[in-house]
């Protein structure tokens, strides 16, 4: 990998192709939680991105850059979710038909949503099998198949993100940035990086989905037996390669949170701050209100809130658990 590969440059021209598609979202600031934790606590509220998470920056961005055949047979992804949601709604936007694979047991609610943007849905096995099934379409139908996280263009679309963080807040010293397979994670630090600030990026994963936070300590990207968290958005079974590369390269580290620290930070948002967040996207503020990050006195702090699609019915079960 290069730096040519990730610069500024690039980072500013992807964020031009997309920029007028999607919301610039808010950046919140929080006097209680700011009160609690000793620091200036912002967060980036991409829950209420468009489709309802951050995923729609990497996805629009790389469906924008197919080439006119690649458009015209379509595209297949894999996905429990989110990532699903944003294809279908970017491939949509660009009259691009698209398949998502998703596992068994993804939310209704987000099947459905996914649905309603255009997409075709297929329900097959876990992640695992999922992730095989998409492949197997892709080479079958002809279909360009996008990587949930793994890919170039779809990293470069989500350092948008870290672009306008910059632009909303200039003296941020620290940015904490859910981690599933390490799109958005590796997208932040690797933009930051480029920017030449010394903003620290940390990453948080589920304790039963760690897989980023294993393979930075093997010192290579691994691949996990199973996963088991609420989080669902945060639990593919294996990290990216690039994204890998991009975290170890330019990330202070990754951190682990419990599911129960997970259920605390949504009802904290939920009552301090009204914002409905799901699982994956409250995971940041829980590991600061666990104290699992190093925080500098005074200096303000970004926590990014990466998506908005909760199930409700998964929802009153989780919030009606005991702290």
């Amino acid at each position: 990998m290069t730096t040519q590969q990730f610069s500024l440059d690039r980072f500013l021209e992807a964020r031009g192709r997309i920029r007028h598609n999607l919301h610039k979202t808010p950046l919140m600031g929080s006097e209680t939680l700011s009160k609690w934790l000793g620091v200036p606590v912002y967060f980036k509220c991409e829950n209420l991105q468009k489709t309802g998470s951050f995923k729609v920056r990497g996805a629009l961005h790389k469906v924008s850059q197919l080439k006119p055949e690649e458009r015209s047979r379509g595209v297949a992804t894999i996905s429990a979710g989110n990532h699903a949601q944003a294809v279908a709604w970017a491939a949509a936007n660009l009259e691009v038909p698209s398949v998502v694979v998703m596992p068994e047991n993804a939310s209704p609610t987000k099947i459905s949503a996914s649905k309603h943007y255009g997409a075709e849905v297929i329900l097959h096995g876990d992640a695992k099998a999922a992730f095989k099934k998409v492949l197997e379409i892709s080479k079958d139908r002809g279909l360009t198949f996008l990587h949930p996280f793994d890919d170039e263009e779809v990293i470069t679309g989500h350092a948008s993100c870290a672009l306008e963080i910059a632009e909303q807040l200039n003296e941020v010293r620290s940015v904490i940035v859910p981690v599933g397979g390490g799109g958005l994670s590796s997208g932040i630090a690797a933009a930051m990086a480029a920017l030449k600030t010394d903003i620290a990026v940390w990453g948080v994963e589920p304790e039963g989905a760690p897989s980023m936070n294993k393979s930075l300590e093997s010192g290579k990207p691994i691949q996990l037996d199973s996963t088991n968290t609420i989080a669902d958005g945060l639990a593919p079974p294996m990290a990216g390669t690039l994204n890998y590369e991009l975290l170890a390269a330019h990330a202070r580290g990754v951190v682990l949170v419990s599911d129960n620290e997970i259920v605390y930070a949504m009802r904290t948002l939920l009552e301090r701050m009204k914002l409905l967040v799901e699982p994956s996207g409250a995971a940041g503020l829980a590991a600061l209100l666990a104290n699992k990050i190093p925080l500098e006195s005074d200096t303000p702090v970004v926590v990014i809130l990466t998506g908005g699609n909760a199930d409700l019915i998964q929802l009153g079960d989780l919030l009606s658990r005991d702290s």
